[in-house]
C-alpha cells in the first residue's frame, strides 16, 4: 500500500470543512442583510439567539468540525511520519469521513438529532479505533 494513501482523506475533510464554511456563509449572509441587524444584535449571545435553525446549524457544524476531527489531523501525519500506514487504517480513515460528511449533511438540513448522533458514533468509533491501534503500535 502507498503510504500517501492516508492523505486522500485528510483532504477529503479539508474539503468538507471548506463545503460547510461557504455553505454557512450562503445562509448567514443573506440573512444578516435580510434582518437588518443592529450593532447590538451582532453580540455574540445575542446573535446566536436571533438566528433561525436554518442559519445557525452551518456554523455549528463548522464549529463541530474543529472538535473531533483535530485528533484525525494530527493522527494523519503521525501514521505517515511511523511508516505505519495501511489498508486498515485508511479504510477507517475514509469510514470516518464519510460518516463525518453525512453527519454535517444532516446537521446542516434536516437536523433529525438522533440520526445524526448515530452518524456522529459511527465516526467517532472509527476514529478512537484509529488512535487505539496506533497507541498500541506505539508501545509494542
Amino acid at each position: 500500500m502507498n503510504p500517501e494513501a492516508i492523505f486522500s482523506p485528510l483532504f477529503a475533510m479539508f474539503a468538507l470543512t471548506f463545503a460547510v464554511w461557504t455553505y454557512m456563509f450562503a445562509r448567514r449572509i443573506p440573512w444578516i442583510q435580510a434582518n437588518d441587524l443592529t450593532p447590538e444584535q451582532f453580540r455574540p449571545l445575542e446573535f446566536t439567539r436571533l438566528q433561525p435553525p436554518e442559519v445557525a446549524a452551518p456554523s455549528d457544524n463548522l464549529k463541530n468540525l474543529f472538535e473531533m476531527p483535530v485528533l484525525f489531523y494530527a493522527l494523519v501525519p503521525y501514521l505517515y511520519v511511523t511508516g505505519s500506514v495501511d489498508g486498515v487504517y485508511v479504510g477507517a480513515a475514509w469510514t470516518f469521513v464519510v460518516f463525518r460528511t453525512l453527519h454535517s449533511v444532516m446537521h446542516c438540513t434536516v437536523n433529525i438529532v438522533p440520526a445524526r448522533f448515530g452518524l456522529y458514533l459511527l465516526a467517532s468509533l472509527a476514529l478512537w479505533f484509529m488512535i487505539g491501534r496506533a497507541a498500541l503500535g506505539h508501545l509494542a
